[in-house]
């Protein structure tokens, strides 16, 4: 059976090893078998999780291992590519309360939270974070290594490109494109595209770079 590893110890850690343990496969085809963190104290203060088994700049995975990560900023992407580049391999953890629609594609290394759905026909490339409650509409685009928050409303046919940032209760409108590392912010309703690196927030969503 494999053996799952989660990058990150800190809250989002704590929280995805909940997601992880409720997810479709745990128990089948895999177990949690701990964390990666650079702070190797980073679970002292807490029970009852499993146990920080390396930094995450020198582990090497092993046969059984597979991995999913909880860090968040410019230095996910960083962190996922090194171990890539020492043979890890990432899966995807989908909630049981998540739906998945008709046709969806979807790559690796994907985190899909509870009650999260993923509407028909719509594709989602590689560790990407989608968080409970968020809905993909029907014919979306997101890329790879986008974080978006929770509640967040993602109409049909947006396109979401590579390591964006939507944040809590946002809304992106019908055919809206959101650029690469751009930022969208709580709560926003977006109605125009978002350009590469910028940062939006408001009703409706204006650039406040």
């Amino acid at each position: 059976m494999k053996q799952l590893i989660i990058i990150g110890a800190g809250g989002m850690g704590r929280t995805l090893y909940d997601i992880a343990r409720e997810s479709i496969g745990y128990g089948t085809e895999f177990h949690i078998k701990g964390f990666l963190d650079d702070n190797l104290l980073a679970l002292d203060e807490f029970d009852n999780y499993p146990p920080v088994i390396g930094k995450i700049s020198e582990y090497m995975p092993e046969n059984e291992d597979v991995f999913t990560f909880s860090i968040g900023g410019e230095s996910r992407r960083k962190c996922i590519e090194s171990l890539i580049g020492r043979g890890a391999e990432f899966i995807n953890i989908i909630h049981k309360t998540a739906r998945i629609g008709t046709n969806v594609k979807l790559g690796v290394g994907n985190i899909i939270a509870a009650f999260t759905t993923l509407g028909a026909d719509c594709k989602v490339g590689n560790y990407n974070m989608i968080q409970s409650y968020t809905v993909v509409g029907h014919d979306a685009e997101i890329g790879n290594f986008n974080r978006i928050d929770t509640h967040v409303t993602c109409v049909g046919g947006i396109k979401i490109k590579n390591e964006t940032t939507i944040h809590t209760s946002a809304v992106i409108n019908h055919k809206v494109v959101v650029d690469d590392k751009a930022k969208v912010g709580a709560c926003s309703f977006v109605i125009r595209k978002v350009k590469e690196d910028q940062t939006v927030f408001g009703v409706p969503a204006k650039n406040f770079n």
